[in-house]
């Protein structure tokens, strides 16, 4: 096994649950670009063929093109600002459990002079 490989693997052998998230987010990406690339350019090849003109097909395909690329874009902004809310909330968690730890442990050493 590579390095990496180990890092990405729990204890018992399994994989982490951020691996299968990954791979899942790839995946959403591939198929959410892919997916008004392929309906513009068959709807421009449908077209092209009814109609007996041949620029629709490229035409669209770069309208499908446009449009995946929105895509992207706004699914990375909504998974952009959710890790920011986590992110500045698991921070704000581990403060206050900083901050409670510390105030136990003065406590603790408090008792212990007296």
């Amino acid at each position: 096994m590579g390095k990496g490989m180990v890092t990405s693997m729990a204890k018992d052998g399994k994989y982490d649950k951020t691996v299968y998230q990954s791979f899942a987010l790839v995946t959403q990406f591939g198929i959410t670009m892919l997916v008004p690339i392929f309906l513009c350019s068959f709807i421009g090849w449908f077209l092209d063929e009814k109609l007996g003109t041949s620029f629709l097909f490229v035409f669209l395909f770069f309208i499908g093109a446009l449009a995946g690329f929105r895509n992207i874009f706004v699914l990375s902004k909504k998974i952009s600002e959710s890790k920011d809310k986590d992110g500045y909330e698991a921070i704000r968690k581990s403060i206050r459990e900083e901050k409670t730890k510390a105030a136990k442990s003065n406590g603790d050493e408090k008792d212990e002079r007296q």
